[in-house]
């Protein structure tokens, strides 16, 4: 499956992140420094910009990085603006979760990173490596190779840097201190942990805080992109295709097919669950640009979102 990453043309990605793991209020903060408009990206690079943020540069960079690769803000060239889904998690107006209280949030951001070729390694974890338990040379070893494979500009010593960050944004060190302490937003997951020094393991299960409307959100996105044109999908792509739901949220069969079983009532009719004669499957009664994503995001939160 790692022929995906090396045959698309897509390119590989392991920087950006200025070697600093997502934190809590990152977001947040640089939605309210764009919210209001196009924004220079530089800016953030700038001594105010900067001083605003309270942070050194690199750390400034890093934080439009995640908001980017998040999908809160959205980079045009050097021009940095809010989303629709900027505005929806964190206008102090009306957004649904300005401070990231909600663990919904922090599922919607993990998707929007892992389950898109965008950031390789974070793409290639959850999708690719065949893994559940690994050490950090074997997982630098695959990217390492297939960065070579590909003729992509990554030394070894970088992807080594990305993989100490995935696994720092979703199993941090204890004995980290300083700002390197501050719990980073994606650890509450629970998705990855550290077994014992150096060895680590992909948790897999039904992830209880993940609600209904999330799943059914990535379930609509992971069908526009990797499968539009298909009028059902069956069970087992949702649990094991590349940038499906259940692999991406690392959910068991069961947990899957029971999400499923009411994927009607989230989605207002508009995708059914089928298991006739042993075949488990999802239908689409709607095409995919009708079904609002964003709507459904309504059920996450308690509260209608504005259109």
């Amino acid at each position: 499956m790692r022929d995906l990453l090396i045959d698309s043309p897509a390119t590989l990605r392991f920087s950006g992140h200025e070697t600093f793991p997502l934190r809590l209020l990152w977001l947040k903060k640089v939605y309210d420094a764009v919210m209001d408009g196009v924004t220079a990206k530089r800016t953030f690079q700038e001594r105010e910009g900067i001083a605003r943020f309270g942070v050194g540069k690199n750390m400034a960079m890093s934080m439009v990085h995640w908001a980017v690769t998040c999908g809160v803000v959205r980079d045009m060239g050097g021009q940095l603006e809010a989303t629709t889904l900027g505005h929806l998690l964190f206008n102090d107006k009306d957004g649904v979760d300005p401070f990231l209280e909600d663990p919904s949030t922090v599922w919607l951001m993990h998707n929007a990173l892992c389950a898109t070729t965008e950031l390789t390694t974070f793409f290639y974890a959850f999708n690719i490596f065949p893994q559940p338990l690994f050490e950090r040379p074997a997982l630098i070893k695959e990217l390492s190779d297939i960065a070579a494979a590909k003729g992509a500009r990554a030394t070894p010593e970088t992807v080594k840097r990305d993989v100490e960050v995935l696994l720092r944004s979703y199993a941090p060190r204890s004995t980290e201190t300083g700002e390197d302490a501050s719990e980073p937003l994606l650890a509450e997951l629970g998705l990855i942990r550290e077994l014992r020094h150096g060895q680590f393991e992909f948790v897999r299960g039904p992830k209880q805080s993940l609600s209904q409307a999330v799943f059914a959100y990535a379930l609509v996105l992971y069908w526009r992109k990797w499968h539009a044109d298909a009028p059902t999908l069956s069970v087992e792509a949702i649990t094991y295709g590349i940038g499906a739901p259940g692999r991406v949220f690392r959910l068991d069969d069961e947990s899957v097919a029971f999400r499923l079983a009411a994927i009607g009532d989230i989605t207002g009719g508009a995708l059914v669950w089928t298991d006739t004669a042993g075949l488990r499957q999802v239908a689409r009664r709607e095409p995919l640009d009708k079904i609002e994503e964003l709507e459904l995001l309504r059920h996450a939160y308690g509260t209608r979102l504005a259109a």
